[in-house]
């Protein structure tokens, strides 16, 4: 009752405050009870709005985090800036009337270097940038460098004192060399090596014992190239220069035979020459892993595309099985990195050029030139009327001697098909293909194969001896006479 009660005053006081509008009411307005009113909060409301809304994502406060941070940095720097402006950088302040006027020197001097920046940059601002970059980078270097245990400790080149024996050349060139095995004068037989790239004359034969060359009576000689290790450098060198170098070496150490070139790997290319241009003086040649000029004219196109495509991809090729555990050897690394500090010592790179371009230029002969062939002299008139009556001379032409070659068929840095034109255009070369060998695993730190050279080349002599020496003393000058 006494809501209904309270009700009717509140209507009444709400129609006093009202005008009058002309409208009886002839029934008792009834309102319906209302719930009492309580402290309660409307906890219910705020939940369902809360749940409609959705949960801001935590990726986005973070980023509103740091967007405001580096505003706030920003600020920071600009407030820096002003107050360094205001204070320190002032005509009147200590640090410009001290340092002022060197800088403005140094900076009058540098100035050309603005010349390297955009037009559109303004230099205080792009040097400090560039500078920043520069100590950034130089300090990721260092730290990726404290941290890299695994890379091996470069070793230094040093430069080794004089050790060669050396002959003075026609010339007026010097030439250094190092002879090793039995005297000259006990010698069974003597053997010249050109070294071969990137090498001296402490190359040799790598690893062959001192024994080993006496037990076969070899008198080993080994020289520097012109510009290498300790020999001089030749102003105009060829081929042809390199194979007299050669004869010249033999006759100052007093080789008075005939003598063996062993040529390797490129140092081949020396000991083809010899056998072209100073052939009367050469008893034989072995050939290991030899090269030849990738552009023979005559090469076929299965020939200079074998196995490993095109020429200037050769040496990027990786090494075969026998190869790579020789060279991660202790003992191989020492001996290469001695003789390559023995190649550079003079610090010139000029003969190096020089050896590459002698690979690839023309070398004024072909190997098919060093093939045994009879050549009769019947051009001109006279030769032709006087083989009317008798028999035309002729002579052989050619590298009479044997040559022998070690091939390893594991080679991964002479193609294959380098010896297969070898044996097509000296098909009276001795080829003996290695299985599994490859190209350092025959020649490096082998006593069995260094005894199998000498061996072959002993009997090789031995051969030469009795048969091929003696045909050519009954035929002076190696001239026949045959019919026309």
């Amino acid at each position: 009752m006494a809501e209904v009660r309270g009700l009717d005053t509140w209507l009444d006081e709400l129609a006093s405050l009202v005008e009058d509008p002309g409208i009886i009411h002839t029934e008792e307005i009834v309102f319906p009870s209302l719930p009492p009113l309580t402290d309660q909060k409307p906890t219910a409301v705020a939940e369902s709005d809360h749940e409609m809304e959705p949960p801001e994502a935590l990726k986005e406060q973070l980023k509103e985090f740091l967007k405001s941070w580096c505003e706030m940095i920003l600020e920071l720097g600009r407030g820096c800036r002003d107050v360094l402006q205001q204070t320190v950088v002032t005509e009147d302040s200590f640090i410009v009337k001290k340092l002022g006027g060197p800088v403005a020197k140094v900076s009058s001097r540098l100035g050309f270097l603005n010349e390297f920046l955009p037009e559109d940059r303004d230099p205080i601002h792009a040097w400090p940038v560039i500078f920043f970059v520069f100590i950034l980078a130089l300090s990721a270097l260092n730290l990726n460098g404290a941290h890299d245990v695994s890379a091996p400790p470069v070793k230094k080149v040093l430069v080794h004192p004089p050790s060669a024996s050396r002959i003075q050349l026609p010339d007026g060139r010097h030439l250094a060399y190092r002879a090793m095995g039995v005297p000259v004068d006990k010698a069974r037989f003597s053997l010249i090596a050109p070294h071969s790239f990137l090498s001296s004359r402490l190359a040799g034969i790598p690893g062959v014992k001192t024994s080993l060359l006496e037990e076969f009576g070899v008198r080993l000689v080994t020289y520097d190239l012109p510009g290498f290790g300790e020999s001089d450098p030749h102003p105009s060198r060829n081929l042809n220069s390199s194979a007299f170098d050669m004869l010249h070496l033999a006759d100052a150490v007093g080789v008075n035979d005939k003598f063996w070139v062993l040529g390797y790997s490129s140092g081949s290319i020396h000991a083809w020459a010899a056998l072209r241009h100073v052939s009367h003086k050469i008893a034989g040649a072995a050939m290991v892993t030899p090269m030849i000029n990738p552009y023979e004219p005559s090469l076929t196109k299965e020939e200079m595309q074998s196995k490993h495509g095109r020429i200037e991809n050769w040496m990027s090729v990786s090494l075969g099985r026998r190869d790579e555990i020789l060279t991660e050897g202790a003992t191989f690394e020492d001996f290469w990195h001695r003789d390559v500090e023995e190649s550079i010592r003079q610090g010139n790179t000029k003969p190096f050029i020089e050896e590459a371009v002698l690979q690839v230029s023309n070398w004024g002969f072909r190997l098919a030139d060093l093939q045994v062939q009879r050549k009769c002299y019947t051009n001109g008139i006279f030769p032709w009327l006087k083989s009317l009556y008798s028999q035309a001379e002729c002579e052989l032409t050619g590298f009479l001697g044997p040559i022998h070659i070690w091939q390893g068929m594991d080679d991964q840095a002479v193609p294959q098909g380098m010896i297969d034109y070898i044996s097509r255009v000296l098909p009276g070369a001795t080829i003996n293909n290695l299985p599994n060998e490859g190209h350092f695993s025959f020649f490096f730190f082998c006593d069995d194969c260094h005894r199998q050279i000498f061996s072959t080349l002993l009997e090789a002599l031995k051969v030469l001896s009795t048969s091929q020496q003696a045909k050519v003393k009954s035929r002076p000058k190696e001239r026949w006479k045959s019919s026309h």
